[in-house]
């Protein structure tokens, strides 16, 4: 293998010999086997040939760090992929779901060994609900994988408080008509079962506003039901509710004649944290507000 060093080694075995051949088979190689190889065929005069054996640092399978599970929205999370033992340095890709992340930060050192190179990769990222369910994965490429990455792979599990809709069977609602609100409310954890009111207060005629679920119906309608309705969603994160202002038109009044009375909904948040409580509004017009009153935002 070096100049003037004959091949001693069990792994190294002769597998043919001929005036015009020879040849060697190496078996279990290791990087201490790169090097010139030379084969001399002992005439008059010496003939020699070299050849020189390049051998690739396979990467280890990368590791993911920093990972926590679950996170809660808002937060900033870093993560670290690495890999040791290549040689050449390995190239190494973050991806979300099927989507490369190109912000990030590598870095490649030297192994003691002096011969091969560990990768490093990092990635800040601000968490948010629609990441929930997402696949982080680090993807190493290198050329002794055959175009076939090694990955790690992290799935994120985002807890975020609900957010809460309604929404009305009738946007005409008259009177003698039967109305059903219906509350569509998203968070992770999910939201505890929603709570109905009306003006601040609990609904008013039992018989008729009847609860089910996350759908409250009230039936035949009359003036007496006008009011604010609220759907209210709780979960460990925090607390959310939509307004729904309702209306009742007159039954006699036909159909194609009413200009509709427009509802106005109302999104309330609050987020459990250990200091203060926020929240936020929406007025009918679309405007958003935000202040804080003893530590409450209203």
């Amino acid at each position: 293998m070096g100049e003037g060093t004959a091949l001693r080694d069990n792994r190294i075995e002769l597998i043919r010999a001929s005036w015009h051949e020879l040849s060697i088979s190496i078996s279990n190689v290791t990087l201490t086997d790169e090097g010139q190889y030379t084969c001399s065929l002992f005439t008059m005069p010496v003939k020699t040939s070299k050849a020189f054996l390049t051998v690739l640092g396979v990467p280890e399978k990368p590791q993911i760090f920093g990972f926590t599970k679950p996170v809660m929205e808002g937060d900033k999370m870093t993560l670290t992929c690495k890999t040791s033992g290549s040689k050449p340095a390995a190239s190494v890709r973050w991806f979300k779901n099927d989507k490369e992340v190109k912000n990030v930060v590598n870095d490649q050192k030297e192994d003691t060994n002096g011969k091969t190179f560990t990768v490093t990769s990092t990635m800040d990222f601000q968490v948010d609900r629609f990441d929930d369910g997402a696949a982080l994965s680090c993807r190493v490429y290198h050329e002794s994988f055959n175009h076939t990455p090694q990955i790690a792979m992290q799935v994120l599990e985002v807890h975020y408080t609900p957010s809460v809709k309604i929404i009305p069977s009738n946007i005409i609602p008259q009177e003698r008509q039967d109305l059903t609100l219906t509350c569509e409310s998203k968070g992770k954890p999910v939201p505890e079962p929603v709570l109905w009111t009306k003006d601040g207060g609990e609904l008013p005629d039992p018989d008729r506003m009847v609860v089910n679920g996350r759908i409250l119906t009230i039936s035949v309608l009359n003036k007496t039901d006008n009011g604010t309705y609220r759907c209210e969603a709780t979960n460990a994160i925090g607390q959310s509710s939509a307004d729904y202002n309702l209306f009742v038109h007159d039954a006699s009044t036909s159909q194609h004649s009413i200009i509709p009375f427009p509802f106005t909904e109302t999104v309330t948040t609050f987020v459990k944290i250990a200091s203060k409580t926020t929240s936020s509004k929406s007025t009918s017009n679309g405007a958003r507000y935000l202040g804080f009153i003893d530590g409450f935002c209203c």
